[in-house]
């Protein structure tokens, strides 16, 4: 029966990828698998998928190996020689799940599934870093426009330091207006008492009597040649 469910099964599978398999022999056979990646940009990648029945199968899992066709253009996101072991172990439940029925359909559709999905990751992994990266680098400019949060703390700090600015500018600012007074030497005008303002009047009434009576000094030398 199980090479009957074999052949039944190459038949089938000839349907479905009349251009994707090719034969290796009697028990032997490669599938070329593209993956649909939505978005891509770049060639979509394509993965050979190697299946060789044993005696036992479908009682027992087929020789599965994975490889890049020649010549592929390497895509940025999935290296096939790096990944075919994750890829291959990822079938194991799946094959676990299927012993005794035909199963490589569902292999291929898993493998092709988890591929894109790994695919898919490491994009959405570069695009979560890129986005970081900028949300980082706005972060740090507008800390420049950002003042400090103003906390208890932080208000006490800034009081003290803008009451020793104040006390400092108020006592330089009474240096300076004694050094000005200093310079210019300003003395309050004396108040005169009433009696000093009277003897000051008197003084200045004689002095004026005093000027009225002199007489010139040429008229003194004429009185004195006449007396002679």
């Amino acid at each position: 029966m199980g090479r009957e469910d074999q052949i039944e099964e190459r038949e089938v599978l000839d349907s479905i990828f009349p251009d994707e398999i090719t034969d290796i022999s009697e028990t032997e056979y490669r599938i070329s698998i593209a993956l649909d990646i939505p978005d891509d940009e770049d060639e979509p990648p394509v993965m050979l998928l190697t299946v060789r029945y044993p005696e036992e199968y479908p009682d027992r899992a087929p020789f599965l190996e994975l490889s890049a066709p020649q010549n592929a253009i390497p895509h940025p996101y999935l290296n096939i020689a790096e990944d075919k072991e994750q890829l291959l172990q990822g079938l194991d439940s799946t094959i676990e799940e299927n012993f005794g029925i035909a199963m490589v359909f569902t292999l291929v559709s898993t493998l092709r599934e988890a591929a894109e999905q790994l695919v898919l990751d490491r994009k959405a992994a570069i695009v979560k870093a890129h986005e970081e990266a900028v949300l980082a680098a706005e972060r740090e400019e507008n800390k420049k426009f950002q003042g400090t949060p103003v906390t208890r703390e932080t208000f006490l700090k800034w009081r003290e330091s803008f009451l020793k600015e104040m006390e400092e500018a108020r006592i330089k600012e009474e240096e300076e207006r004694l050094a000005e007074l200093k310079k210019a030497r300003i003395k309050e005008p004396t108040k005169l008492t009433g009696r000093q303002l009277w003897e000051r009047g008197l003084a200045a009434a004689g002095q004026d009597e005093a000027e009225d009576d002199a007489i010139p000094i040429e008229e003194l030398q004429k009185l004195e040649v006449g007396d002679n």
